[in-house]
């Protein structure tokens, strides 16, 4: 695959799982932040299924991200 690709499902899936770590909006009480959180949420999901779906990650490198994390 071109390394190119690789950054940006690279990036993709890092943006993925920080939108998907942002803060419940019962924490924030603030009607924009939960209209916004709902439809962020939302398309997060559906990223995070096409890139699972056609760009899957191997083995190796979800050990290896859980190791970062950790």
């Amino acid at each position: 695959m071109d390394s190119k690709l690789e950054e940006c499902i690279g990036k993709l899936r890092t943006l993925v799982s920080d939108v998907q770590g942002a803060p419940y909006p019962s924490t924030i009480e603030n009607e924009l932040y939960t209209i916004w959180f709902e439809h962020i949420q939302r398309a997060a999901m559906d990223c995070f299924v096409f890139l699972n779906e056609n760009f899957p990650q191997e083995p190796e490198e979800i050990s290896q991200t859980l190791e970062g994390i950790l």
